[in-house]
C-alpha cells in the first residue's frame, strides 16, 4: 500500500453525533460525552490510563494530554513535529508515554517522555524507505514492540527493553512470510496489541490488503510468530484493522473497508484460544469500525467514522448506539475514552 493510500484515511467525511436503536428494553444504553480538546487534529492515537488520565496524538505533530478527567486538555507534543502525523500513543501514567508517527523512511519515528510531555526524547527515526511503521504495544513498562509493513517480504519488528528509550529492529528469522500486497493499518493504534502490561510476552497484530486478512501472534515477546487466517475478507483497502485481548485467550477482531464504511459484511471475529482460530460474529456491526475494546470481562467496543457499536456477549453480537464519528476506542480504570477527527474526544457514559 502507497504513503498516500495509508496516510489518505484522514480524509474520511465528518459524521454528527446521533443516538440510535437496536437495544432491548433490558440492556443499558451508553452514549459518548463530548470533551472540548481546543483543537481539530484527528486523533488517532489514544491511551487512557485511568479516569483522570488520558493521551492523545494526532495529525499536525499534536498530543494532548488530561489529567482531570477531560474537563480541561494541555497540548504537548514535541517540538518540530508539526508536519508529522501521530497514530499510535502508549501511556505508563501522567509523566511516562511513548508515541509513534508514521509514513514511509524518516517519517516513522518514535519519542518518548518522562516528563508529562514537557520534554521529548525522539529515541527512533526509521533509515530503511522500504519500512513504514504502523502500530506500537507495551507487554510492561519495559518490553515493547513496534511493527511495520514487510521489508523483503516479511513484517518488521521493532522492540525496546527500556521503556521506549531506545529501539533494535529485530530478527525476521522467526517471521512468517507476507502475503502479496499484505500490510497493516495505522488507524487507531491497535493493529499491534497486547492482552495485558504484566510482561507475559503476548502480542497480535493484524492485517488486510492481500488476499486474506490474517492474524499474527507470539508468545515470546516477538522472536517468533504464528499466523492463521481471520476470516475478515480481505482486499486493497480492507481487512483487520482493530484487535483487543481482555486476557491471553480471549479476543476480538474487527475491520471492513475504509474505502467503503457503510458496509462492511462479515468484518467481526472472536477468538477463545488465543487466536489459533477465528470465529465470525453472528451479527457484526456491518459497517468499517477501526477500533475496538474490552469494557468487561463480556463487553466490547467497536467504533469508526459512521459509529459506535456495543457487545454484551463477548464480540459474538452487536448493537450500535451512536452514529458519531471516532478513530479509536480504549477503556482503563473502569472508563472508556473514544477519539476521532476534528479534535473529537469523548468517555462513555451509561
Amino acid at each position: 500500500m502507497t504513503a498516500l493510500r495509508k496516510i489518505s484515511m484522514a480524509a474520511i467525511g465528518l459524521v454528527t453525533l446521533t443516538a440510535t436503536s437496536g437495544f432491548t428494553a433490558t440492556a443499558p444504553k451508553p452514549s459518548w460525552r463530548l470533551s472540548d480538546t481546543g483543537v481539530t487534529a484527528r486523533f488517532r492515537g489514544l491511551a487512557p490510563v485511568s479516569d483522570k488520565v488520558a493521551w492523545v496524538a494526532g495529525s499536525g505533530g499534536t498530543i494532548l494530554r488530561t489529567v482531570d478527567g477531560a474537563r480541561s486538555w494541555q497540548r504537548v507534543d514535541p517540538p518540530g513535529t508539526a508536519e508529522l502525523q501521530f497514530r499510535d500513543i502508549e501511556a505508563f501514567d501522567a509523566d511516562h508515554a511513548v508515541a509513534l508517527t508514521i509514513g514511509e523512511g524518516d517519517q516513522s519515528r518514535l519519542y518518548a517522555t518522562a516528563d508529562g510531555g514537557r520534554s521529548w526524547k525522539e529515541s527512533f527515526r526509521n533509515d530503511d524507505p522500504a519500512a513504514f511503521y504502523d502500530c506500537v504495544t507495551f507487554t510492561d513498562r519495559r518490553h515493547g514492540l513496534a511493527l511495520s509493513d514487510p521489508v523483503n517480504g516479511k513484517f518488521r519488528i521493532l522492540a525496546t527493553s527500556d521503556g521506549g528509550k531506545s529501539w533494535a529492529v529485530q530478527p525476521s528469522t522467526g517471521m512468517p512470510d507476507a502475503l502479496t500486497g499484505e500490510f497493516a493499518f495505522a488507524a487507531s493504534g491497535t493493529c499491534l496489541v497486547t492482552a495485558d502490561h504484566f510482561g507475559s510476552g503476548r502480542a497480535w497484530f493484524a492485517t488486510g490488503g492481500g488476499e486474506r486478512a490474517r492474524i499474527f501472534a507470539t508468545t515470546n515477546g516477538g522472536r517468533t510468530w504464528r499466523v492463521t487466517d481471520s476470516g475478515i475478507p480481505s482486499g486493497p483497502s480492507a481487512g483487520v484493522y482493530s484487535l483487543a485481548f481482555r486476557d491471553p485467550w480471549h479476543g476480538i477482531a474487527v475491520g471492513g473497508d475504509y474505502a467503503v464504511p457503510e458496509t462492511a459484511p462479515d468484518a467481526a471475529a472472536t477468538t477463545r484460544d488465543g487466536g489459533r482460530t477465528w470465529t465470525p460474529a453472528r451479527a457484526e456491526p456491518g459497517e468499517y469500525r477501526s477500533g475496538a475494546a474490552w469494557r468487561g470481562v463480556t463487553t466490547a467496543l467497536a467504533v469508526g467514522p459512521t459509529g459506535s457499536d456495543i457487545s454484551y456477549d463477548g464480540g459474538r453480537s452487536w448493537n450500535e448506539f451512536d452514529s458519531g464519528s471516532f478513530d479509536a476506542v480504549l477503556c482503563a480504570g473502569g472508563s472508556c475514552w473514544a477519539s476521532g477527527e476534528q479534535g473529537r474526544v469523548a468517555r462513555l457514559h451509561g
